[in-house]
Formats: C-alpha cells, structure tokens, sequence
C-alpha cells in the first residue's frame, strides 16, 4: 500500500530500543507511521500521523477503493534500511524501485521463480534479506508464509511448518541453517521437504559445514547456492552454485561472480586491480547500487565514489569495505573485513558504534569492542573497558546502559575489565594483544551456587557446554554470560537430548538455571498429577530481546 501510493516504507522493528527507533522516525522525517494497537505502547513519541491497521479499520474501510493517482518513477525511493555507523550514528540507506525490480529480472534466468513456489518471510523486515523474500514471492505470484517469531527461532517448529506449507525456496543465513540441519536430522523418517532451492546469504558460509546435509540429500534437489551481498547494492551481488565436489576442494567461503548486471571488482587502496590470489577491496558497479545515505552526502561520497572504469555519465562504484580475491578459476573468496566492521549473525556491525555508547557511561573511560568465535566457531562481540573513575564498575550495570540504546545483536556478550589497552608500536589498540574473554569475563556479581538437584545439573552441565564456559552456578542468568538467541536454540536441543523437554520461550522467560529447572519440573508433575496451582502464566513476562530472524 506505502508504495502503490507513491511512498517509501522505513522498516521499524518494535524490538529495538526506543532511542534507536525514535532516531530513525526524526532522521528518516517519517510522516505516516502503520502499525498495530498492540505495538503502539513499545513505539517512542514522534510527530507521525499514526494508522493502526486493527483500531482503525472502520475508517479504513471507508476510504475510496481505486488506485492511487501517483506518478512513481523507476528512480523513486522504494524503501530506507538503517545499517550501523562507526560514529554511533546508525545509516539510512536509500534504496529505489529500479534496484528492487532489477535484481530479480537479472537473476531470473537462474532461479526460475513462479507462481508455484512457496516462500517463507523468516527473516524481520528490517534486515534487506527480508526484501529478497517478500518481493521474491509476490512479484512472481508466489505464496509466502510469514513465520512467527517463536517459530523463526524453534528450528523442530520451523522444520515443521516446512514441511507442512510445501516451501519451494528457503532463503537462510549460515547460522540458522546449522540449526535447522539438526532439525531436520532428529527428525528422519518423518517425510521430507519440498525444497527445490536454499540460498544462503547474510554472513559467510564455510562450506564444509554442508556436509552432513548434502551427504544426505545431495546437491540436485535442492539446489544450494551461496549469495555475497550488501544493503548498498541491493541485497545480492555474486551467485555460486554449491557442489558435492566442494566439500573436497579445501576452500573458505566461494561467493562466485557477480549476477549479470553488476561488476564484482578486486581492488587496492589506490583502487588498482590486484592480480589473482592478493587480497584487496570488493568494489561494486552496476544498477544494484542504492541512491546513498539518508541526510549522510559526506558518507556517500566516501562511499559511492566515481566508477574508475566506466566511460558511462554518472557511473558509480560502491567500496564495500569487505576483503576478497581473485581465485584461478576467476571466482571471488570473501576473506573478511578491511576495517573492524563485523557481520554478527548475519547483521553489519559497526564495534565503533558500540564503542561511542559506551563511551557515554560515566564508569567508562575507553573501550573497544572486537569479535571473538567461540568454542562452536561463532562470532561473539567482546567488549574492553578502562575505568572512567565516575560510578563504580558494573559489567551488569553496563549490559543494561546498552541494553537500552542498542539492538540485540549489538550487545557483547562479554564485558572485560582491563586496566589499559595494549597499544602498538605506532600508537594504536593492540587488538590482538587483548585477553581472552574466558579469562578475566565478569559473569555475574551474584555469588556462585552449585547445582542442587538432578536437573539443576545436567543444565549446568549442558549450559557450561553451549557457552563454553567451565563453571555455571544456578543463579548465573545464561543472556549475560554470553548466551544469545543462535546459543539458546544449541541449548534447547542438548537439553532434549539429556531428556530435558523445554522449549526456547521458557529458557527466554526463565534465564537462570535454579528458574529454569522449577518450570520444567512443574511441567513434568502436570502431566502427572497436575496440581490445581499450576496453570498458565497470565501476566507479562519480559524478554530477553533476541537478533532480528536471520
């Protein structure tokens, strides 16, 4: 409705925190803001005129019913997606109806998309993964299936509603994909699945990772592919058919070559090609590039810069930052970040960012934030802190200042107090001369407590396992010892197989294992006996606020 009235929609996800959503509605000068009755109390004051979609729809219903009268051009603003910035400052990026449209029809020929397929909208429409699947499913007359939060994030549930919709095109990030093949695994003999397609996207995917599926499905039916791609490009730059054959090739992450309307250039620092095998900057040309950021000409000129080499009137070229090279068959390789911008759970990060908020704690002085992997080989953001001398020192109390002014998936999941930060011979944090986090980490200010019974220890032990962490008492709260929602699913599914039935939403309402093990045991009399005090929960209950559905 935004867009066939001539708009262009700014995806707010209720999730995050009021001050980031209230910067986006002011940058962003949002004029009518859609939602529903039931979001309106997590929304922040703004000027918007509101429309909630289920309080109004008698008025609704009695507007005119014909087509807007709108002049909307190929070059209008489609939609704004905010990314992090390095200066604290989150980015709006512009992108337009030509971006969108041109994505599919130059990767058409590939996909063979068609009113028979069945997607599903796994990932929040804040994240532009989101846009591939939307628009993916109804601009070729698809059906799309919007899958619920608590689905997104139960891979058993999530396989289920697979297999019960018949999906044609799976569209997942690495990281969630690993969950859903473990799914999939447990539930063998069960029926299959539809699938004729599964596209990654979102972070790099290590290839071998694949194996245990594509030994037992092989790579024709579905078809893997891996997609490199960026917010400012449009959401996908390169395309590469995955192959049984590559699990024996020894290669990292193989993004292939870019889709035909685009140009995937290796470049160095005075933006010269490298020759193949040297590392350099991913630059990208072509129609996927977006307008720019929002209210940012200084940021989009450092970004967007004039194409090299295009003789074409206004050509531009997109420097992404990301590291890659050339491989002898001319495939591209990611290989990382140039600067220290990381992709946690499928999600640019910008640790600059995180830093600025920290900075405006009275308890801190300085910081910096790095990813680490953990014992499982996923990222997790770790942040450095030197004592500013104000307010006592609380990794607690500095969890909770973020946990207010950031995303989910910007939070670390660890806070280490260091007394200075080790700097290079040139003056700069030594960011590889930081300790390990597993050292020093604060986990909790409470005083430990072993576990008393049966099953408080065999959560412990599963907990101590999916966190990687030696010691878990049974008051220690599994979200600030670094859990996260990736974590939480790897927990629930261990916990099962030590004969512990719980699902993901009582280990996001119960976060310690001394709760935890009460739910469960209640759970566990009630099929029993079910005493008459025990029954629904009927007030709210917090959450813990979990990555956007990658």
């Amino acid at each position: 409705g935004i867009l066939k009235a001539g708009g262009a929609y700014v995806p707010l996800d209720t999730s995050y925190p009021p001050e980031r959503l209230a910067f986006m509605l002011d940058d962003a000068r949002v004029g009518v803001l859609v939602t529903q009755e039931n979001l309106l109390e997590r929304l922040p004051a703004h000027e918007a005129k509101t429309v909630c979609l289920d309080r109004d729809w008698r008025e609704i219903e009695q507007e005119r019913t014909d087509g807007p009268d709108n002049r909307v051009s190929p070059d209008n603003a489609a939609y704004v997606i905010y990314t992090s910035g390095s200066t604290g400052r989150p980015k709006g990026v512009v992108v337009t109806h030509r971006n969108v449209t041109r994505l599919f029809a130059s990767t058409r020929e590939w996909f063979d998309f068609s009113e028979r397929d069945v997607w599903t909208l796994f990932h929040s429409y804040a994240f532009d993964f989101s846009v591939w699947e939307l628009w993916g499913a109804l601009l070729h007359g698809g059906r799309l299936v919007v899958v619920p939060y608590f689905v997104s994030r139960t891979p058993e549930a999530f396989y289920e509603l697979l297999r019960r919709e018949g999906v044609t095109v799976l569209n997942q990030t690495p990281s969630a994909f690993r969950q859903l093949m473990r799914a999939e695994e447990r539930a063998d003999g069960e029926g299959g699945l539809a699938l004729r397609l599964l596209i990654f996207g979102g972070e790099a995917l290590e290839l071998q990772s694949l194996r245990p599926w594509l030994e037992r499905h092989g790579d024709e039916r579905p078809q893997l592919v891996n997609m490199y791609g960026i917010t400012e490009t449009t959401v996908h730059v390169t395309y590469r058919r995955i192959r049984m054959a590559d699990l024996e090739s020894g290669r990292g992450s193989v993004i292939g070559s870019s889709i035909p309307d685009l140009r995937v250039y290796v470049l160095d620092r005075q933006q010269q090609f490298v020759p193949a095998g040297v590392a350099g900057e991913l630059c990208v040309a072509g129609d996927g590039l977006a307008r720019g950021y929002l209210h940012q000409p200084g940021l989009t000129a450092a970004a967007f810069i004039a194409d090299p080499f295009s003789s074409g009137a206004g050509a531009r070229l997109y420097r992404s930052g990301d590291l890659g090279r050339h491989l002898a068959d001319g495939e591209i390789e990611y290989l990382g970040r140039i600067d220290q911008q990381v992709k946690i759970r499928g999600f640019r990060v910008e640790p600059g960012e995180i830093e600025a908020t920290l900075g405006g704690h009275t308890s801190v002085r300085e910081s910096v934030v790095v990813a680490r992997e953990d014992a499982t080989g996923d990222k997790r953001l770790v942040a450095y802190v030197v004592d500013g001398g104000g307010e006592p020192f609380s990794a607690e109390a500095l969890r909770d200042y973020l946990r207010q002014r950031l995303p989910s998936y910007m939070l670390p999941a660890a806070i280490v107090k260091v007394e200075a930060l080790p700097l290079t011979e040139h003056g700069k944090v030594d960011r590889r001369a930081l300790p390990p986090p597993d050292e020093i980490i604060d986990r909790s200010e409470k005083s430990f407590e072993a576990p008393r019974t049966r099953t408080e220890r065999t959560l412990a032990a599963v907990w101590s396992e999916v966190l990687g962490i030696k010691q878990v008492g049974i008051h220690d709260n599994f979200f600030e010892m670094g859990g996260d929602s990736i974590l939480s699913l790897q927990a629930v599914a261990r916990a099962r197989e030590a004969g512990i039935e719980l699902t993901p939403k009582q280990l996001f309402q119960q976060q310690t294992v001394a709760e935890l093990a009460r739910v469960v045991g209640t759970l566990r009399r009630a099929e029993d006996s079910r005493p008459e005090d025990v029954g629904l929960i009927e007030e709210d209950v917090g959450l813990v606020e979990l990555d956007e559905r990658h």
